[in-house]
């Protein structure tokens, strides 16, 4: 399966929401629920692990997807992610890709491909 970058760099198409989704898999949605309540200190139910990928408009999301400002960011700049952005390494985003290699390596490979 190739990469489907989301806005922030992250690889939506290993993200067990979007996999759960494609695939209709309770089991993971379950297992994803527990892992994600205790991670992110919040009440998750398996029916909240779906999502279609931050990139696309429509569908079903997970909740966090409506109050991401790198997505709304994004979204505004008109673009698919922040690699394609102009001001990359903007305050919105370069907190989180400290934290966070594996997205800040994707979003670099975007950009270096551009440049070709």
């Amino acid at each position: 399966m190739s990469k489907m970058i989301s806005v922030c760099g992250l690889d939506c198409s290993v993200c067990p929401a979007h996999v759960a989704f494609l695939t209709d898999d309770q089991a993971l949605r379950e297992k994803t629920a527990v892992e994600w309540s205790k991670a992110f200190q919040a009440e998750l139910t398996p029916p909240m692990i779906n999502c279609v990928g931050c990139t696309s408009v429509d569908g079903v999301h997970i909740g966090h997807c409506d109050e991401c400002s790198m997505r709304k960011c994004g979204q505004s700049h008109k673009v698919r992610n922040c690699g394609e952005c102009e001001e990359y390494g903007c305050d919105t985003i370069s907190g989180f890709l400290e934290k966070v290699p594996p997205a800040k390596a994707n979003l670099e490979a975007i950009r270096a491909a551009r440049k070709r």
